[in-house]
Formats: C-alpha cells, sequence, structure tokens
C-alpha cells in the first residue's frame, strides 16, 4: 500500500519566496504530499505554482493582517502548529526555521524535519530582538524576556517529535546539535541554477542582493564601499531601506526591488556579488556563482561552503572570504580581490554551482528518505 505523505511549512505568501520555500517546490515536485502551512495566500495567487492547491491552514489564517505575515503573531506560533491534525498520514516532512517541526506526531507515524535554522527569534537573535524592540526596558522588557525563555523551552521539546534532522548546512547541523543535542544529516538547498544566465565578460560594478534588515548587514557594506568609492548596485528593500538611502554616496545606486529578470542580469554582469551576513546556507551566492560572477562573502556560515577562496583553492577559487563583519575587513577583501579578479575563471565558478542543482537535491533528498522509511520499517518488526 502506498504511503500517504504530509508537508508542514511555516507560512505561504507572496512575499515569503527564499530558499524555505524553494526547499517546499522541489519536494513536492519529487513526492505526492498533501501540504499545511500556519497561513497560507499562494494557493489564490494566479503566479503561484501553489495557484489553486488545496492547502490545509491554522486559524491564523483569519487573524487581521496574517497575509503580511504571521511573525507578529509568535507567542502564539507553537500553538497553531500543533492544532493541526495529521494522524492520517504515514510520513510527516517538515521544512522548519521556526514551529513547523512541532507538529504532533503518533509513535507509528515517521517524522523527518528539512532544519534550514534552530528558531532565530529564541536563540541567535535574541538580543537583537530585544535591542530593536521599544518594549525591551522595564516590565515589559522582563515580560518579553520571560517569553523568549519559554519559547526556547518548546523548541527544544519540539525537536523531540522529529525523528530524523536534515540540515541545509554543516553549519546549521552545528547549530542544531548546540540547540538540540540532536544529529543531523546536511542536504544543501536546491538552486535553480540553469535559470541564471552565464556571462563570462563582467562589467564593472559590484552588487549586493538581499532584504535590507540589520542582520543581513548590508549598511556595513554601503559603509565600506562609500569609503573606497568604488561603484556598487544596491538590489532589495525592507525596513533599513530609509537608512541605508541616508548614508550612501553617489557611487552606490539603490534600486530597491527589482523582478528575477532584472536581479539576474544585474547578478550575470556584476564584476563581484558582495554578500556580509552570517547566513545558513546563502543561495544568492550560489546563485552569483552559476552566473560565472566571483563573491566577497563573510566567511562565517554557510558562505564557507558555497565559496571557495582563491587564496586556498587556486585556479578553481571562486571567491575571496573575509572573517569579520568590519568595514575595514570588507574593505581590505575587496582590495584582495581586485588584486586576483584576472585570475578567477568563470567557468569554474558556474561548475561549482552546479554541485547545489536541484537534481543535486532531489537525489540526496529521496535517498535519505527512503532510507529512513527502511529503518522505520525494521523498528516495527
Amino acid at each position: 500500500m502506498a504511503l500517504k505523505y504530509a508537508l508542514v511549512h511555516e507560512w505561504l505568501t507572496p512575499k515569503a519566496t527564499g530558499g524555505s520555500e524553494q526547499v517546499v517546490r522541489e519536494i513536492l515536485n519529487q513526492l505526492d504530499a498533501d501540504l499545511y502551512a500556519l497561513i497560507d495566500f499562494e494557493s489564490t495567487n494566479p503566479e503561484s505554482y501553489l495557484y489553486k492547491r488545496q492547502i490545509g491552514t491554522t486559524f491564523l489564517q483569519y487573524f487581521p493582517f496574517a497575509r503580511e505575515g504571521v511573525q507578529k503573531y509568535l507567542p502564539i506560533l507553537p500553538l497553531a502548529i500543533e492544532q493541526l491534525d495529521l494522524r492520517k498520514y504515514d510520513v510527516i516532512l517538515s521544512s522548519s526555521h521556526c514551529v513547523a517541526k512541532g507538529i504532533l506526531t503518533t509513535a507509528e507515524q515517521l517524522h523527518i524535519c528539512y532544519c534550514h535554522s534552530p528558531m532565530r527569534y529564541a536563540w541567535d537573535l535574541t538580543f537583537d530582538y530585544l535591542r530593536h524592540s521599544k518594549f525591551a526596558s522595564g516590565v515589559p522588557g522582563w515580560a518579553i524576556r520571560f517569553f523568549l525563555h519559554r519559547l526556547r523551552l518548546w523548541d527544544v521539546i519540539s525537536a523531540n517529535r522529529v525523528d530524523y534532522f536534515i540540515a541545509n548546512s554543516q553549519y546549521t547541523a552545528r547549530r542544531i546539535w548546540r540547540c538540540y543535542r540532536r544529529e543531523a544529516t546536511v542536504i544543501y538547498p536546491p538552486v535553480d541554477i540553469e535559470s541564471f544566465p552565464f556571462v563570462p565578460e563582467k562589467e564593472d560594478f559590484y552588487l549586493t542582493v538581499s532584504r535590507l534588515v540589520s542582520y543581513k548587514q548590508v549598511s556595513l557594506i554601503i559603509r565600506a564601499f562609500n569609503h573606497m568609492q568604488k561603484k556598487l548596485v544596491v538590489i532589495g528593500t525592507g525596513p533599513e531601506m530609509k537608512k541605508i538611502r541616508q548614508i550612501a554616496n553617489s557611487n552606490i545606486e539603490i534600486l530597491g526591488w527589482q523582478p528575477d529578470a532584472v536581479v539576474k542580469k544585474y547578478m550575470s554582469l556584476a564584476k563581484g556579488f558582495v554578500y556580509a551576513a552570517c547566513e545558513d546556507f546563502g543561495i544568492a551566492l550560489v546563485e552569483a556563482q552559476a552566473c560565472g560572477t566571483p563573491v566577497i562573502a563573510y566567511g562565517v556560515g554557510g558562505a564557507g561552503e558555497t565559496v571557495r577562496d582563491i587564496r586556498q583553492w587556486g585556479e578553481t577559487g571562486t571567491g575571496i572570504l573575509f572573517w569579520e563583519q568590519s568595514e575595514a575587513a570588507l574593505v581590505e577583501a575587496t582590495e584582495i580581490f581586485e588584486d586576483y579578479r584576472g585570475k578567477f575563471n568563470p567557468e569554474y565558478a558556474q561548475a561549482h554551482a552546479a554541485k547545489f542543482s536541484c537534481q543535486v537535491f532531489a537525489q540526496r533528498y529521496l535517498e535519505f528518505l527512503h532510507k529512513c522509511i527502511e529503518q522505520k520499517a525494521l523498528h516495527r518488526r
């Protein structure tokens, strides 16, 4: 008898189109699974691959402003995810960076979690969350601290509901062990590298593409390029847009949000792609390399696994890594990049990016899934 699959993701909205959503899409390309989420505004979006698909949701679907993001309802997200009744399924697949892994399961079900990150609100970004909150001091501040403490406890407890963890990078696997004391198998997320144009001849500008939020460190990039007076193009939007426009000099062009076709054009023509955030994986870095564009990136996190520093890898190098999130470190890395510029081979960058293709992901994910199903069957005997 064929197994029944359910796939659980956090939220599905037109604004959520990042790496975790690409994982969901590729899993659905490979498996006949019913889809569930806290909220869904994609199945009514004619431009979405999920258009007219039946998707199970929670009571948050009907909350005010849910379409703009349910993060504002963070205190009740654990409660919401636990209301989904998935007892009719044999295999639960979760795609989780917040609460999706907390789905309730039975002893007879198999639960495999593809973890993009342990919940950042509760762990790595706790102090950033407090620093940027207008309620971080006094009694409200202590209430927030107590809530985050309780959220961490739930996050660890819910990790025990997972039979097998998959991590999107070695960096994330280490964080899963640190937070949950659980081993994770690394399967890199799918990158649609074939849709990015390969252009060996580059123009004389640098590029960064990012959401404009504090931890992405776009303001750091702008200050460094202000100092160097090198041409930089910035694509993306977010709450830091006003701040970034205020500090940018005339050598920096801020384009805001742009459609995919424009992003791909700039990414293929840039002489270097710049990234200063600590990412769990960092799909944009792989997309740039698929275009044959070398990368300057902060080397902590996923970038250390996806970018080959030319100083270490020689002719197969695909970029320059720097190890401190500071203007001075980025300026130094850019100067080194300029020294090596003629030595980067675009074809090596493209070949390296191919290791993170959708086909590679699908093969590894399905192999792992079938192995887990076989082990579950053995335990039942």
